[in-house]
């Protein structure tokens, strides 16, 4: 057997594990003996989740669009990573406050129309609505946690993926594929999540020489400095920056926005 009929053999396998664990069909009889932490929580023992982190893996590098399999690869991997993103908040006032009121960033939660009359053109929260519409998206499209055995751990998890769009609107990075991996590279520097290593580093592999040349020339160094040397944004409560300016905030929080791409490289 070829190394990638494994791979998918282990990856379709996987899938259809993540399926039945969504839909509440169980494998092993000491599912039903761990405790449901969490809504969303599907407890699963260590064999079930090391397959489902092998497979997640696999898929996510065959098909990097299966949402799903990429969030499964997260939360099955993440868990060192997600206690020091913890960590970082609970050293701040702001980070403090996000763990205490555990805000959710959702069309049911935060008035959009309202920040579309509110907020004044060059502020974070209308660069933030201008980019939701122009990619025709919204944040009620994130995959909620399922995986994490812990709740305040999930919580972390949840609200590093509902501030995706946040991070977009702060870097003025696109969703090219390309700009894509510069934000993941970011999201590396970071967080730490082992899934943002594997997209940062497999992701580029299947791209053109001269895409690859224009991410490591001109993104990575941007993203790997920038998220080193700019403030955890896990611990930001963006929700209260919306009607701040957009250049004032970021240099607050240490973002620098990435370089032109020159003539060379278009």
């Amino acid at each position: 057997m070829s190394m990638r009929i494994f791979a998918r053999a282990i990856a379709t396998r996987s899938t259809f594990h993540l399926r039945c664990y969504s839909t509440g069909t169980t494998f092993s009889s000491s599912n039903n003996s761990q405790k449901k932490l969490y809504e969303t929580h599907i407890p699963i023992p260590f064999q079930q989740r090391a397959l489902l982190a092998a497979g997640s893996a696999l898929t996510a590098l065959l098909d990097p669009l299966r949402g799903d399999m990429v969030a499964a690869l997260g939360e099955t991997t993440g868990t060192t990573a997600l206690k020091r993103m913890r960590d970082q908040m609970l050293q701040t006032e702001s980070g403090r406050q996000i763990l205490r009121e555990r805000p959710i960033i959702h069309t049911s939660t935060i008035d959009f129309p309202k920040l579309r009359e509110t907020c004044a053109p060059g502020s974070f929260g209308h660069f933030y609505i201008s980019w939701l519409d122009s990619q025709g998206v919204t944040p009620d499209t994130r995959e909620p946690v399922h995986f994490i055995d812990n709740e305040e751990l999930a919580y972390v998890m949840q609200r590093y993926r509902q501030c995706h769009d946040f991070y977009h609107a702060l870097t003025g990075l696109g969703v090219s594929v390309e700009e894509e991996l510069a934000l993941k590279w970011f999201e590396w520097s970071q967080t730490g999540l082992p899934m943002t290593a594997l997209s940062s580093i497999f992701g580029p592999i299947m791209r053109s020489r001269e895409s690859r040349k224009r991410l490591f020339d001109v993104y990575v160094p941007w993203a790997v400095y920038t998220g080193k040397s700019s403030v955890p944004l896990i611990s930001v409560y963006f929700e209260k920056h919306f009607h701040k300016d957009l250049n004032e905030l970021r240099r607050e929080l240490g973002i620098i926005t990435p370089p032109q791409i020159s003539n060379s490289f278009k």
